[in-house]
């Protein structure tokens, strides 16, 4: 049963990162466009509040579908976007072509998440997520410094169309060895998904990732600006510091999932402490070689810890309604990124890069003590 779980991984490289390959591409992209980078940024908004105000929604009208149909479908989709955004002539068809795609994204990821847990049980759910989640660790080892590599040599908008061509490619792929898998065992009904609402320790779940992603999203979305203006680095250097970055996920990647069937808050907690020290350092070690890989080894391994943290966590709270919780924290995690991004560039446009590793860590500070507080609630039953 390993071999599913394996092509959802690597449909989920690049699900994930078509997401986030912007990040690297910013820079590029709003020179291109004539815009500023913190208008350029708003694409990153733009795809992450869609995601957020649509995707709990879409995840528990098509969780009734078929699973293989519906993940060949989304990769399609992903095609089409991506290279729409290959050809993008002005900032709003590239918007519309970031549009496309979050409203796939998270149908995608949690009902893979779904998929994965009902294959090896849900006592091992971190595990088979982290499996799950190694595409995404994998879409930031290779996807987006790979693709800064690409823009850099080629252009961002051959970027796009790679990711075109691999989007159609695995979709071959789960065509032709994906089998068709049954819906759901203990389905619960589109109504009935929306009950765990009523929990007030759901709704500090999310609001706890909310939160999270807020802060990682505050400085990561302008990593590659950081990286060029304050350190002084071209593309070529940019792409390889994010592929170090990357890289180190896969750390973290492995250690999230180990520690978040253990307890998931007091995870949340741990790796929210070490990626504070790695934010704030960052910056005052720019020019140090030593101290900025660090820093931003620190930063990788929690960004990819919480990232699988956060999303075993809610499936773990509502075990009735697990790919519906698993689209609410995808949700809260957009929301997070959305207004991270458009935090750090406002916080650009009035004290300067300096300032973000310190708004980010205020977020994440938050965040920690929301997880202690949330310990003190008792988990019930809100879905019959």
């Amino acid at each position: 049963m390993l071999l599913p779980i394996l092509l959802l991984s690597a449909a989920g490289f690049t699900v994930l990162t078509t997401e986030f390959v912007i990040v690297g591409l910013l820079p590029a992209i709003a020179r291109d466009l004539e815009v500023s980078i913190p208008q350029a940024g708003l694409l990153v908004t733009l795809f992450a509040f869609t995601v957020a105000a649509f995707g709990p929604f879409l995840t528990a009208y098509f969780a009734r579908f078929e699973r293989r149909k519906l993940f060949i479908s989304v990769l399609i989709m992903f095609g089409l976007a991506n290279t729409l955004a290959a050809f993008a002539p002005n900032i709003w068809v590239m918007a519309i072509a970031r549009l496309i795609p979050a409203l796939g994204l998270p149908v995608f990821w949690a009902l893979a998440s779904e998929t994965a847990v009902d294959i090896v049980g849900p006592d091992f759910a971190g595990r088979a997520i982290s499996k799950i989640g190694f595409g995404i660790v994998c879409a930031t080892v290779f996807g987006i410094p790979v693709g800064t590599l690409i823009s850099d040599a080629f252009g961002w908008r051959s970027a796009f169309g790679i990711l075109a061509v691999i989007a159609f490619a695995k979709a071959l792929l789960l065509f032709i060895y994906l089998p068709s898998t049954n819906l759901h065992q203990h389905q619960v009904s589109f109504r009935s998904q929306f009950k765990i609402l009523r929990s007030p320790l759901m709704i500090g779940h999310v609001l706890l990732s909310i939160l999270v992603f807020s802060g990682m999203f505050t400085a990561y979305t302008y990593l590659a600006d950081i990286l060029e203006r304050l350190a002084g680095f071209n593309g070529t250097v940019v792409g390889w510091c994010l592929m170090g970055f990357g890289a180190v996920g896969l750390i973290g990647n492995s250690l999230g999932g180990r520690a978040v069937d253990r307890h998931p808050l007091i995870a949340s907690v741990t790796f929210c402490a070490f990626m504070i020290a790695g934010m704030v350092a960052l910056v005052p070690n720019i020019h140090s070689p030593l101290g900025l890989a660090a820093a931003m080894g620190i930063w990788g391994v929690t960004q990819a810890a919480l990232f699988l943290v956060s999303h075993v966590r809610l499936m773990k709270a509502a075990p009735e309604a697990p790919a519906f919780a698993a689209s609410l924290n995808i949700a809260g995690a957009n929301l997070g990124i959305g207004l991270g991004a458009m935090v750090g560039g406002r916080v650009i446009d009035s004290v300067g890069l300096q300032g973000l590793g310190f708004a980010a860590a205020a977020f994440i500070l938050v965040s920690i003590l929301l997880a202690m507080a949330l310990m003190t609630f008792k988990p019930r039953e809100v879905c019959a």
